[in-house]
Parts: C-alpha cells; structure tokens; sequence
C-alpha cells in the first residue's frame, strides 16, 4: 500500500494531466482517469517514463458505473486516498435558443453529477487519512466562468458556477474531518478544451496547464490549519469574471 493516493479525473490531458504530474513529484501513488483509454494510456506512458507510479483506468464520467469503479479500482490497488481532485469536465457553447438537450445533460453529467458523485465514494477514504494526518485534500476545478454568467456558455457557467457552490458546501460539512475543499477557477488555460478561441486569445498568451498545478502544490504544502476555499486564476489585465 502507498503511503500517500491520489485520484485525478479528467486527467489525459491539459490541467488534469498537470496536476497528475505534480502529485506524482510529490510522492503521491497515483489513479488517473479519463473517457478515451488510448490518449489515456499515452497520458500514463508518459508519466511512468519519469519514474511515477500510477495506474490508468478509463471512464466515461457521464456513466455512474464507469465512476464506481475508478474509485473502486483507487481503493484496491492503493487502500487509501489522500488527495482527491475532480477536474474532468467539458464545455459546450450555444445560443440560449439553440441549446440542445443532450448537451446541456452531458454537462450537467459531467461538470457537475460526476462531481458529486466522485466526492461521495471518496469521502470514506478521504474521512481516514485526514483522521491519519489531518490534512485530506478535495481539489475541484471550477472555471472563473463560474463568477458570473456567460453569454454563449450559460450552461457551463452555471455548471461551474455549482462546483463552486458545492465546493463550499462540502467543507462545510467536511472540514472537521480533517479534509480541505478548493475550487480552482481558471480563465482560459491553454489546452486542447479552449481550442476554439484560440483565433481570437492566442495560445501563448492564455494560463498554463502548470500554473494550476502549481497551486495544487501550494495546496499540499500548507499547514492543516490554514484552508483555502478557493482560487481566481486570470489573465494579466483582465478582470475578474472574464475568460
């Protein structure tokens, strides 16, 4: 058994990748997980080639199923979970008028249920290693679409909008527990899900994937007596609320 877990969801690529790395470095023995299991298994090579200790396992966050045996899989492999970062999600623009129904449900399926699903199977063991050291750590990535609604992505916004209200409900009702709640918030990073405005926000000019890990970092290296419940990432110039 390891002597520190962590399971990261939405991690083949971009920020879910990032902060798989990160928490490799930090020692942490690690479940990755993601939809499409080849980009997955090319995400696990590639982490493995630098000496991490991972295992992979694919699923589709949408399927309740699927999610259970992540978490299932996590528990058997590695009996303890002390880091849990629910990052897969997934934004669809439309036109209020235009919103399709199954893309408003894989949103929701996503951004949010899987979400809470996932808090859920982990908090037992989440509840026995922040009994163990007194610092258990959940990590949701929000977006700063979040703060406010958005024209175009209304969906997505009010998703992320949730996982910063659940975000905080959840350490509410955690925190004495021993387990600590962050919502990241990031404007546009530079990853394959902001491809589509890159004509207009140049890729090199757009957050890194590392510069969210690196606060993933900064989370596991604070005191158990010091909870941050979340942070803004923007761009530089650019105020608060916009992408």
């Amino acid at each position: 058994m390891a002597d520190r877990a962590a399971l990261v969801t939405g991690a083949s690529s971009g920020i879910g990748l990032a902060i798989a790395r990160t928490l490799g470095e930090e020692g942490y023995a690690l479940t990755i997980a993601a939809r499409r299991p080849d980009k997955l298994e090319a995400a696990a090579e590639g982490l493995r080639a630098d000496g991490l200790a991972l295992q992979s396992v694919a699923a589709n966050m949408a399927e309740e199923e699927e999610l259970l045996a992540v978490f299932a899989k996590h528990r058997e492999v590695y009996g303890r979970l002390d880091v849990l970062v629910n990052n897969a999600g997934v934004g669809i623009g439309a036109p209020m008028e235009e919103i399709q129904t199954k893309y408003l449900d894989m949103q929701l399926a996503v951004n949010l249920r899987a979400l809470v699903i996932g808090t859920r199977e982990g908090l037992p063991m989440l509840r026995e290693a922040g009994g163990e050291h007194g610092k258990a750590l959940i990590v949701n990535t929000a977006s700063i679409a979040g703060k406010g609604g958005q024209a175009w992505l209304s969906v997505y916004a009010a998703t992320k909008g949730a996982v910063i209200n659940f975000t905080e409900g959840t350490n509410r009702e955690v925190g004495a527990a021993g387990i600590q709640c962050t919502a990241l918030a990031p404007a546009f990073v530079d990853t394959p899900m902001t491809d589509y405005v890159k004509e207009h926000v140049a890729a090199e000019e757009m957050i890194r994937p590392e510069d969210i890990a690196e606060a993933v970092r900064f989370l596991l290296r604070t005191s158990p007596y010091c909870h941050v419940p979340e942070i803004v990432f923007t761009r530089p110039g650019e105020a608060l609320g916009t992408p």
